[in-house]
């Protein structure tokens, strides 16, 4: 029979709503209270979003402008000061958490602190997960008859090795796919050279 080597590649991790390195952010659209959606937030995330750069600043800024209204982040107004929801004093720098001095942002950019009653869409995050690349060899004997390269074969054999992967412990973040080759086919017949110098 015809051997021929499949390649497939696993990427491990999620699609991240934003390219910032640190953390993932997520805009949820339906209204909620400040109280509602800090709740939301740490079941579905981590948190409320918080800032820590000019460039978190402008990405949040480019989420909320997308909708006409305000949006709320990872502050509460406490009597005397502003605290930010995810309090815990380890997580920032030194006086990291005297400037952030907001509680929500509107389509223009502007910050402003609003009654923590009023429902708005907020901005959630959770930290950044590493996106790796693994590259997966195998080989195979061609069924007689079969192409290969036939895009509802390659589809069915993709679902196939999902449930192996899985069987096997693989996370269901993981996305699993086909590699091409310059000619644009997956599967390359084997060199007898090359089965040589494996023996």
């Amino acid at each position: 029979m015809e051997k021929v080597l499949l390649i497939i590649i696993a990427l491990s991790g999620l699609s991240a709503v934003s390219s910032h390195a640190e953390r993932q952010y997520h805009f949820v659209s339906e209204a909620k209270s400040m109280s509602e959606a800090q709740r939301y937030c740490r079941e579905k995330h981590t948190d409320l979003a918080t800032v820590d750069s000019m460039e978190v600043v402008k990405l949040l800024n480019d989420m909320a402008g997308q909708h006409n209204q305000s949006t709320w982040i990872g502050l509460h107004d406490d009597r005397d000061a502003w605290r930010w929801s995810m309090s815990d004093p380890s997580f920032y720098g030194p006086g990291e958490t005297e400037f952030r001095p907001w509680g929500t942002f509107d389509n223009s950019g502007t910050w402003e602190d609003l009654d923590c009653g009023l429902e708005k869409p907020f901005i959630c995050y959770r930290p950044a997960v590493r996106v790796s690349m693994q590259v997966i060899k195998v080989r195979v004997e061609n069924p007689n008859g079969v192409d290969l390269n036939d895009p509802a074969f390659l589809a069915a054999m993709l679902v196939e090795a999902k449930k192996n992967l899985r069987a096997q412990g693989l996370d269901d973040n993981v996305q699993v796919a086909w590699r091409k080759q310059p000619d644009g086919h997956v599967f390359q017949k084997e060199e007898e050279e090359e089965k040589r110098d494996e023996l």
